[in-house]
């Protein structure tokens, strides 16, 4: 029995509890908390008998409730306590409010519920007045906690305002005390006028509640004879508000820890933990590659990690210091991005080839721009040597140094022989950078670009023959850059193409007679041919070196003159070339004379057991070489121009046999007037003199335009005879 009473009590309070918190909208006593009214009461008193009502005053509670939004109007409920005397119930009427808690609830029955099920009897009085006395100490204990939560999160409330005068009777009375409210309920009872204006009170009230919160907020106080800061006159004073991120990107403070030593921007662009070439960042502290500047990225992990903050993108050139994430922009980091992607202007062009002013890297080293050594990765210095010459042609180093020139151009989807120009021209504006930080350059993203699109034909593992890679690279960047068969379709064709007439006439048998052989001579296919084709480079044969050296021993290391070579490409002079069929006689003429001529002088042999070289040595000018007097005559007086001089040359030194060999060349800087020797990455001067005993592999000659030819125009009968060699040559 004292079970289910105790069980009673704790439900009527829930009851009371969730009443109060689904009702929005209460009348005039809707601020009051239902534990609060109870405290009122007392722990001892008796409830208060209710007075009797007025008809009017009724009336004007039923208008509240219809009237009110949330149509309950005022709710009761009833916790029911047995009385001393008998069971007769004593009802407490309890007015809710929204802002109670539900753990308030749960706590207050769960505490009724342990004292109900105690082995006393509920039916004592001593019982009853434990409980009742228990239901108020944990009411007055919340209320306590409360009211304190709630003096510690609200606000200093400014002064008051003065309002206007309204005739809401219950808006001028919501601040005044309980019982002058009682007293104002009593008289308006009495009255029938004042009934009628508190029942239109009432619904005034009804309607504000509706309104949204924020026109119940109050503005902040200010005084009168106060100012704001906006309305200040003075703006010497006031400091102007900056925007902290450009504060910080223009002040990091994590610049000083950039190590331009380590930098090396040689690499191909790949993250060194994902190896993807998408978004790549180049930390500035240690010189590695990272992916990504996000929370989930390589380059945030490693910023963290290693408190690495100052890192660059390589495709965008932005700064940028992470984890923070903000960009860095600061003029000190211009050397950073000149040396990631150096620009050239038309002016700085024209002078390269005139100027002779040492630049200064990083480490101290002094170096000229365009004498700069290449690293050897394993074995790609067959591809260094060809590189290095091609980058003292002054028409491709003109053009490859500007990179608008080749920008924009297109090539078919999934075509990678793009790839060629694009990298052909960063090592370029590498190779004359004069604000590099190291006086070095390795050819990395080249020769990738070499492997890939020569589809492995090139290795940098193993070593090659330079004449090949020069005539597949060459040919390369002609299709690169969209060239066709004219000769003005691309800067390589404009260069180094020339034209020649090539007579070919099948040979008669030996066996046959005079008379049959005259014959054959009158039909088509022993008649002579010819057909105009371009060329790259000539190709020039060496003679057989001597089996026996002579008793003088003098010919040990054979010799021959160049214009002996150069007698091929004459027009008179014959050479056979066998085929499996037949055997043909061919003599070449030469009928245009580029700016620039490649010429390749053939020392290796290779037969079905072994491949052998000449080393006999080419006896050549390095200055003044006249190519006119292989041209016809009628050929020459078309050039204005037939003077060249050496300005590069390529040696092949030690066996023939692949791995064992070496190259290296020789190049010429116009501003200095200076030959050098480069091997890989040694850099050093040497000798004009000692540039003819050399094994010489491959020459380019460069056309002299200050010594004008002097057959120019004129008829062929009107110019001088050819030079002995080539009379001899004609006998």
């Amino acid at each position: 029995m004292a079970e289910n009473e105790s069980r009673e009590l704790a439900n009527e309070l829930k009851g009371i509890l969730k009443r109060k918190r689904d009702s929005s909208h209460l009348g005039k006593h809707e601020d009051e908390n239902p534990i609060r009214s109870i405290l009122k009461k007392g722990k001892t008193s008796k409830p208060k008998e209710s007075k009797p009502e007025s008809v009017e005053t009724r009336a004007s509670k039923a208008d509240l409730v219809h009237d009110s939004p949330s149509k309950k109007g005022i709710l009761k409920s009833s916790v029911v306590v047995p009385s001393q005397q008998g069971n007769t119930p004593r009802s407490i009427l309890v007015k809710t409010q929204n802002n109670t808690d539900n753990v308030l609830a749960a706590e207050q029955a769960q505490s009724i519920v342990s004292l109900g099920k105690t082995s006393r009897n509920i039916s004592q009085p001593q019982v009853k007045q434990e409980i009742r006395d228990e239901l108020y100490e944990i009411a007055e204990a919340e209320l306590l906690s409360e009211e304190q939560e709630q003096s510690e999160q609200e606000p200093s409330s400014p002064p008051p305002q003065p309002k206007k005068a309204t005739s809401d009777a219950n808006r001028e009375t919501k601040s005044e005390p309980e019982h002058v409210k009682e007293d104002r309920r009593s008289s308006s009872s009495k009255h029938k006028s004042g009934s009628s204006k508190s029942h239109s009170s009432r619904k005034e009230k009804t309607s504000s509640d509706k309104k949204p919160k924020t026109d119940k907020k109050q503005k902040p106080y200010q005084p009168a004879n106060t100012t704001l800061v906006d309305d200040y006159d003075d703006d010497d004073e006031i400091e102007p508000i900056q925007d902290p991120k450009v504060d910080k990107s223009r002040s990091c403070p994590y610049l000083d820890t950039i190590n331009r030593s380590v930098l090396d921007f040689d690499f191909e662009k790949l993250c060194s933990v994902s190896l993807s070439h998408i978004n790549v960042y180049a930390c500035l502290v240690c010189g590695k590659y990272f992916q990504g500047r996000g929370k989930m990225s390589h380059a945030y992990t490693h910023s963290v990690l290693d408190s690495h903050h100052v890192f660059l993108n390589l495709l965008t050139h932005k700064f940028y210091c992470l984890p923070d994430n903000y960009e860095i922009i600061d003029s000190s980091l211009e050397d950073i991005i000149y040396v990631l992607n150096p620009t050239f202007t038309i002016d700085h062009i024209k002078k390269l080839d005139f100027t002779n002013k040492l630049s200064r890297a990083y480490d101290g080293t002094t170096y000229n721009p365009g004498i700069v050594g290449l690293n050897n990765i394993k074995a790609n210095d067959y591809c260094n040597v060809i590189l290095q010459a091609l980058s003292h042609v002054s028409p491709l180093r003109n053009y490859f140094l500007q990179e608008e020139n080749y920008k924009k151009i297109k090539r078919p989807p999934g075509d990678q022989m793009l790839m060629i120009c694009q990298r052909f021209g960063e090592l370029i504006r590498k190779l004359w950078n004069p604000r590099n930080f190291k006086a070095h350059v390795s050819p990395h993203e080249m020769l990738q670009s070499v492997v890939l699109c020569s589809k492995k034909k090139f290795q940098i593992t193993e070593q090659g023959d330079s004449l090949d890679f020069m005539s597949w690279f060459l040919n390369a960047l002609h299709v690169s850059l969209n060239g066709t068969r004219k000769l003005n379709s691309s800067i390589v064709n404009k260069t180094f193409r020339g034209k020649m007439r090539v007579y070919t006439r099948k040979m008669l048998p030996v066996e046959l007679k005079e008379e049959e052989k005259e014959k054959l001579l009158q039909t088509e296919e022993y008649t002579e041919t010819y057909e105009e084709i371009p060329w790259l480079y000539l190709t020039c044969d060496l003679p057989p070196p001597p089996l026996y050296p002579d008793e003088l021993r003098e010919n040990i290391i054979p010799q021959v003159p160049f214009s002996i070579i150069l007698a091929k490409f004459n027009g008179i002079s014959e050479k056979e070339y066998k085929t499996h069929k037949d055997s043909n006689m061919k003599r070449f003429e030469l009928t245009r004379l580029p700016p620039y001529i490649i010429c390749y002088i053939k020392r290796f042999t290779k037969n079905y057991f072994i491949q052998e070289k000449n080393r006999t040595i080419v006896n050549f000018p390095i200055k003044n070489i006249d190519f006119g007097d292989l041209l016809a005559p009628e050929i020459r007086a078309q050039h204005k121009n037939t003077t060249y001089d050496l300005m590069a040359n390529i040696v092949h030194d030690g066996e023939p046999k692949k791995g064992k060999g070496t190259y290296r060349v020789h190049v010429i800087h116009k501003g200095l007037g200076k030959w050098y020797e480069m091997q890989d990455l040694h850099v050093t001067d040497i000798l004009p003199q000692m540039i003819p005993l050399s094994e010489s592999y491959i020459q380019i000659f460069e056309l002299r335009k200050d010594i004008p030819n002097p057959t120019f125009g004129m008829a062929a009968e009107d110019q001088p005879p050819r030079p002995e060699f080539i009379a001899s040559m004609e006998t």
